[in-house]
């Protein structure tokens, strides 16, 4: 078929807190550490924001720091000491590997991203993370003294700049400072086009990128918690064009999403066969 490969790439992000993970990852150690209620804390961030037209991400980050002043050294390795502690839903400790897998017999090379407003060290310190599989964690994440101290927040991602980061994968330009994200890519050049990518989340903050990757021809996917099964926020998102399917956060071998991600694979390698075949006859008639 000519020298025109296609784009044999696809792309699955993730949000973390109630996707990969039942609960928010602050209230699974942290929040308990400096001596608040769970609530209670998520009260007081939410005051604060709105006392001083404030983003709710970065309300959190800050009450975070003062709330650890006396109480523990906030530091990167305290942090992913608690996100070492971080709950999973039932199959993510080996879903990576075996969706790799399953993409790898069918020719897709599958990438997997984190887009979150969860804390980027907390994720670091997941067995997950460690174990490498994800290529990028885009989340909030703290700037650090020379002593090795948070004081500032490095980057804060909220549920409308979470869109940038489809952006930079599908153009393969990942790095946060890099502008070449904004520089015109030929359809054949992006590293993974939008139809190439799904979306899995569960809640309002994904609407944005759900909406965009829904809009491109890709797959966006509401989650919710396989135990409670309350499909209450993700129906609404169906319903609202947000997502294309809803599944329980299961995922275990033979899980309905384990299913649905199998069946995107299959979809993609017929769909490249197709596009590659276009390309190299579109070559061929401007030759």
């Amino acid at each position: 078929m000519g020298d025109h490969s296609g784009n044999r790439v696809l792309a699955i992000c993730y949000d973390f807190d109630k996707t990969l993970s039942p609960t928010d990852m602050q209230a699974q150690g942290y929040i308990q550490s400096v001596g608040y209620d769970v609530n209670e804390f998520w009260e007081k961030t939410d005051a604060l924001a709105l006392a001083n037209d404030m983003d709710s991400n970065l309300a959190y980050m800050y009450v975070m720091m003062e709330e650890a002043r006396g109480r523990l050294i906030f530091n990167r390795e305290k942090l992913e000491e608690y996100g070492s502690r971080v709950q999973l839903f039932p199959g993510v400790e080996d879903w990576f590997e075996r969706v790799n897998g399953y993409g790898k017999e069918k020719g897709i090379s599958v990438e997997h991203y984190i887009i979150s407003s969860g804390l980027k060290e907390m994720i670091d310190g997941t067995a997950i993370a460690k174990k490498g599989v994800f290529k990028k964690v885009y989340a909030s994440s703290f700037f650090y003294d020379e002593r090795g101290v948070a004081i500032w927040p490095a980057q804060v991602v909220n549920y409308t700049n979470k869109t940038q980061y489809l952006f930079r994968i599908s153009k393969g330009v990942l790095d946060v400072n890099d502008n070449k994200v904004n520089d015109f890519f030929m359809p054949e050049d992006m590293h993974v086009p939008f139809r190439n990518m799904v979306y899995i989340g569960d809640s309002d903050t994904d609407i944005p990128c759900m909406k965009l990757v829904n809009s491109y021809g890709g797959h966006s996917i509401g989650v919710y918690h396989p135990e409670t099964k309350n499909k209450e926020r993700v129906l609404k998102m169906l319903r609202d064009n947000r997502v294309r399917y809803i599944a329980p956060a299961d995922y275990t071998d033979g899980s309905e999403l384990d299913g649905l991600l199998k069946a995107i694979i299959d979809k993609t390698a017929s769909y490249e066969v197709l596009e590659t075949k276009h390309v190299n006859d579109m070559h061929e008639a401007k030759a």
